[in-house]
């Protein structure tokens, strides 16, 4: 079990090591992207093999059932691989001028109008703050396709443009969008940071109903073409990486990300694969897919999109969704998510960047008994690079719920670690 202090963190007491949070090398650079393969024959499944990809990983170059990966360097190439696999054809990346969102469009049926922990977050104490905010909007097309434009949503302070200042990126949470974020948006461009937010895939922009992303992953189970469930807003966010560091006032070297839920879910793995993202803050998002399977614990994750679990029960010839389908949709709609790329080597693969987890001790979707492999491992990790750039918090008898304690985590830890 993972105990819980009452300071709400699970820490190692060591020194603090800020300078190595410039000393990882970049790795995610695509220099040759191979053509999309065909599409698999359908319902197959064993992805020890990444026999979808037709790129092949063996048990020898990596364990499956909860072993850990001795190279980072390694895990992340093979998910970059992967990511390539499913790709439509290639562009160069470019960036499209695009106009305000007058009426965002959300997927709940009653739609959000007010976060108390958002409007929470810190900032600073300016009387003008609109007249002084910059914002921008534009679309980067990151791939061929209507999924391949990438909303973006960018706001800053007025001010000199030769400054070079940290960013932070922000992702929303299920069937929300970019506009949602605006408060946290504001709230860190007050205080001095260029504050992003992105719509993620079949979200946004990016949808055009009130189904969009729920049909997009019954699309991904039957086709085995697509990866909207975490995956593909991933290449999105290494293409944002491309921009935002060749922006000149940006700070190459302090961009963070931290998101919500499904969009806390992104920023681990965006992260992970993306050393470009100096810190991280994913907010309710990390868990152990493969412990929730084994434990028994999985039903809190599937009722949030229930809908792709249903259709594999019945192609699957179930009377009830069960472990075995659980297992199969996310190896077919996000390979290796409750194997190799699960939270007990994606994780630790961060360090020794500066990485914060914040969740509910009380999260069904997130089970803080999930987290205790990645934790360990987190630790092990960041102590064999001489970091204490690793924290855990789980805030007791929160559920799958933001609150203003987490979002005030957030914002002193890259205070912390980007100013």
């Amino acid at each position: 079990m993972v105990s819980v202090s009452s300071s709400y963190v699970l820490r190692q007491p060591t020194t603090i090591t800020r300078h190595l949070l410039s000393s990882t090398r970049h790795v995610c650079c695509f220099p040759h992207v191979p053509p999309r393969l065909p599409t698999p024959f359908k319902y197959q499944f064993q992805i020890v093999n990444l026999s979808i990809a037709g790129s092949r990983v063996t048990e020898t170059e990596m364990e499956v059932n909860g072993g850990a990966v001795s190279d980072p360097e390694t895990i992340r190439s093979q998910f970059l691989q992967l990511l390539r696999t499913r790709r439509n054809a290639q562009l160069p990346l470019t960036v499209e001028p695009a106009k305000p969102v007058v009426k965002p469009l959300f997927q709940d049926v009653t739609p959000p109008t007010f976060s108390e922990a958002m409007e929470s977050c810190p900032k600073a104490n300016i009387g003008n703050l609109k007249e002084l905010l910059k914002e921008e909007n534009l679309y980067l097309h990151t791939e061929a396709g209507d999924q391949g434009k990438l909303p973006v949503l960018i706001l800053s302070t007025k001010g000199n443009n030769q400054e070079k200042r940290p960013a932070v990126v922000f992702l929303h949470s299920t069937h929300k969008c970019k506009e949602w974020l605006r408060p946290l948006l504001e709230a860190y461009a007050s205080r001095g940071y260029v504050a992003i937010g992105v719509d993620s895939r079949y979200h946004g922009e990016r949808a055009s109903s009130l189904t969009t992303y729920r049909d997009a992953l019954v699309s991904s189970w039957k086709n085995g073409d697509t990866m909207p469930f975490i995956f593909d807003t991933v290449w999105d966010l290494i293409k944002l990486a491309d921009y935002l560091t060749g922006r000149d006032d940006i700070d190459p070297t302090k961009i963070g990300i931290t998101g919500e839920s499904l969009g806390g879910m992104h920023a681990w793995f965006a992260a992970f694969a993306d050393t470009r993202y100096a810190v991280a803050a994913p907010i309710i998002g990390v868990q152990g897919f493969r412990w929730a399977i084994d434990n028994d614990k999985w039903q809190a994750r599937v009722d949030s999109i229930k809908a792709v679990f249903e259709e594999a029960r019945t192609d699957l010839g179930k009377n009830e969704i069960d472990k075995e389908v659980v297992e199969k949709v996310w190896d077919r709609i996000a390979p290796g998510l409750a194997s190799q790329f699960d939270a007990p080597n994606t994780v630790p693969a961060i360090a020794p960047r500066p990485l914060l987890i914040v969740n509910g001790a009380e999260d069904p979707r997130c089970p803080l008994e999930g987290l205790e492999i990645p934790k360990t491992r987190a630790y092990e990790a960041y102590g064999e690079a001489h970091s204490d750039n690793f924290k855990l918090v789980a805030e007791p008898g929160i559920g799958h719920q933001m609150t203003p304690l987490m979002v005030k985590e957030a914002s002193d830890w890259f205070d912390q670690f980007l100013k």
